[in-house]
């Protein structure tokens, strides 16, 4: 199995592809990155790829694995990420 590409290897593909330096690609992904953070809470979609949305979760009964004991586990706050239909064909098949 491939390993996946690190960030150096991402930005200096992106540079290429888009004809732009290093430096400047680095800002583009960083200001994209900084945008999905911001805009999580409402969802942020990158056409193509997916959309970041926060769900809450409610409160539900859980089990101890170790003891089998059922617990309590709170409600939260969680991230995901939807994957857009684009994506998965691409990746699929």
């Amino acid at each position: 199995m491939a390993k996946a590409a690190t960030k150096s290897q991402i930005i200096a593909k992106v540079a290429e592809d888009a004809g732009i330096s290093k430096v400047q690609a680095k800002a583009a992904i960083e200001s994209l990155v900084e945008q999905a953070y911001v805009g999580a809470k409402d969802g942020f979609t990158v056409p193509g790829l997916g959309k970041l949305v926060k769900v809450n979760r409610k409160a539900r009964v859980g089990r101890n694995p170790a003891t089998g004991e059922t617990i309590q586990i709170a409600a939260k706050t969680v991230l995901k990420f939807r994957i857009a239909k684009a994506a998965k064909d691409a990746v699929l098949g």
